[in-house]
């Protein structure tokens, strides 16, 4: 099993860096499974449904959080 681990996708540079070039890595390295840390993927504090779903859509399988997951408001329902 291929497995990558992307740490910490900080805001929307992170999240269209991911969607650039991570479809291509997954092909490329013939990756079975991605984790990626996405505790500041919403402008750099926490995480919204829309940025995950950026993340699922670029290619990532799992998401990870820390400590700053529920810096957005939106976090605690989603």
């Amino acid at each position: 099993m291929r497995l990558a681990f992307f740490g910490d996708v900080v805001g929307k540079s992170g999240r269209d860096g991911l969607g650039d070039h991570l479809p291509a890595l997954k092909r490329d390295l013939k990756l079975d499974f991605v984790v990626v840390n996405a505790e500041n993927a919403a402008g750099g504090f926490g995480i919204t449904e829309n940025t995950a779903n950026e993340l699922f859509m670029a290619g990532a399988d799992c998401l990870t959080l820390g400590n700053h997951s529920w810096d957005q408001r939106e976090a605690l329902t989603y």
